[in-house]
């Protein structure tokens, strides 16, 4: 799942959001001192992509782009969270609109209390609203190509995220299919590790 997910699949604190997301940027590590609220989104994080990673149907949208591709657990990371956008008022009490400007005006307030290395992505996201990005299948191929970007020339010689797109727009009704079966089922697994009590964001 890509950010605008782990973020959602939080509990409703601006730290456990913050750090579901830093997971990745950071490789997972929580920094000295940090607070429970920062340790457990971290946890969380790696239960979403190992519960994600394994599942069948997440396997299944994967396979409906082709038999073989190094980033198409990329381009299906990316291709959810634009289905999470287009959806989202099935699975959120709040709008989308109302959850990213309160999730950006937290995340704005605690970026001091944050070290450099871990406030400057966190910063760039709210700079360049990143997680509005996936309201369209052509937002989604400029998320593709912005994934290019960052590849080293070695892997864009073999395999770029935007190669998918024509293949995701062939097969997004199937793929939007796999997702809606999906998200509930990892909803439940995030469900059982948190604390429910603090999922008031959810339906």
């Amino acid at each position: 799942m890509n950010w605008l997910a782990h973020i959602f699949l939080s509990e409703y604190n601006i730290e456990f959001q913050v750090a579901n997301y830093l997971a990745d940027p950071l490789k997972g590590k929580a920094w000295d001192n940090s607070s429970i609220h920062i340790k457990n989104g971290m946890k969380i994080h790696k239960l979403i992509d190992s519960y994600t990673d394994a599942h069948i149907l997440f396997k299944k949208s994967k396979n409906r782009l082709g038999k073989k591709g190094l980033l198409k657990a990329v381009v299906i990371d990316l291709t959810y969270d634009y289905l999470l956008t287009k959806n989202w008022n099935s699975f959120s009490k709040i709008p989308l609109d109302e959850f990213l400007n309160e999730f950006y005006k937290n995340s704005h307030k605690i970026l001091p209390s944050l070290p450099t290395y871990a406030a400057e992505p966190l910063k760039r996201m709210i700079d360049f609203d990143l997680l509005n990005k996936y309201q369209s299948l052509v937002q989604l191929n400029e998320a593709f190509l912005r994934v290019d970007k960052r590849l080293s020339p070695r892997l864009a010689t073999r395999d770029k995220a935007s190669f998918y797109y024509e293949r995701v727009c062939e097969n997004i009704d199937k793929i939007e299919k796999d997702f809606l079966e999906f998200f509930p089922q990892l909803c439940k697994e995030v469900e059982r590790n948190t604390n429910k009590e603090s999922l008031i964001h959810w339906k």
